[in-house]
């Protein structure tokens, strides 16, 4: 909902042209709410519609939204660069936000895969726990979730990207199901449609078979007809149930198509 396709600049233009206001995304906001689903991920920095739409959907349905917040700090190692972190970390505060993980671009420059730390980490979280918010890690490179557990950073949780497909995953599916399986904090799985080369059936039911009680899965959705089915695809995943859902339209519904004659 922030014009991240990742297809194409067409697909880009065509999410923010859909999206370019609160009342579009909130929408999408508000079928989660409605199935007290109530936690909402995003860089609420940089897309300028999210709060305002988290602030509608929460006055129309009358229940609040957790707010996990990625802001881009600088992580320069200078008075300066900690200055304007500190300034980025304290407006993610200001939002309203409940966790804060900065973004992986930001965080894996300070990772050293030689000492398997991840270096003056504990400066940003010490900002972001004296803030009055609780601390995680966005991670793209699944290093990230080891070198934070084996140093025993002051974190409660990670973001790591985790699909049927590899997308975006910068080593084997198995390795990354082995590192969220062995995490010592809850993990958030990411881009589990792999940014639509996947179908939810397949995406969500490879993702909610292979990740522990304590995980979660974050998805996006193009509008509240896509939320409406994910949370469908969902809990049929999790109970272990066929999903209840409408068949995609096709020209000629056979009844291979169908399901059943």
């Amino acid at each position: 909902m922030s014009g991240f396709s990742h297809l194409s600049a067409a697909g880009d233009t065509m999410i923010r042209q859909t999206h370019n206001a609160p009342g579009s995304v909130s929408s999408i906001f508000e079928t989660f709410l409605e199935q007290d689903i109530d936690a909402v991920l995003g860089l609420f920095g940089v897309d300028e519609n999210l709060l305002p739409a988290v602030e509608l959907a929460q006055e129309r349905t009358g229940k609040k939204l957790i707010i996990i917040d990625e802001p881009i700090i600088n992580v320069d190692d200078s008075p300066v660069a900690r200055l304007e972190a500190k300034k980025k970390i304290d407006e993610c505060a200001k939002r309203g936000a409940t966790f804060c993980l900065p973004l992986h671009s930001c965080i894996e420059q300070l990772v050293n895969k030689n000492t398997m730390t991840i270096n003056r980490l504990p400066d940003y979280l010490y900002m972001i726990r004296e803030a009055g918010m609780i601390p995680g890690l966005s991670a793209h490179m699944p290093e990230v979730i080891q070198y934070a557990d084996l140093n025993e950073y002051d974190v409660e949780t990670y973001i790591q990207i985790y699909n049927c497909m590899g997308f975006l995953m910068q080593v084997e599916i198995e390795s990354v199901a082995k590192i969220i399986q062995n995490a010592k904090k809850p993990v958030i799985t990411i881009k589990p449609l792999a940014a639509g080369r996947t179908s939810p059936f397949v995406g969500l039911n490879f993702v909610f078979n292979t990740i522990r009680e304590q995980d979660m899965v974050a998805i996006g959705c193009f509008d509240s007809n896509e939320a409406a089915e994910d949370i469908e695809f969902t809990r049929a995943a999790i109970e272990r149930r066929p999903p209840n859902i409408t068949n995609r339209n096709s020209p000629l519904e056979t009844s291979v198509i169908k399901g059943a004659i």
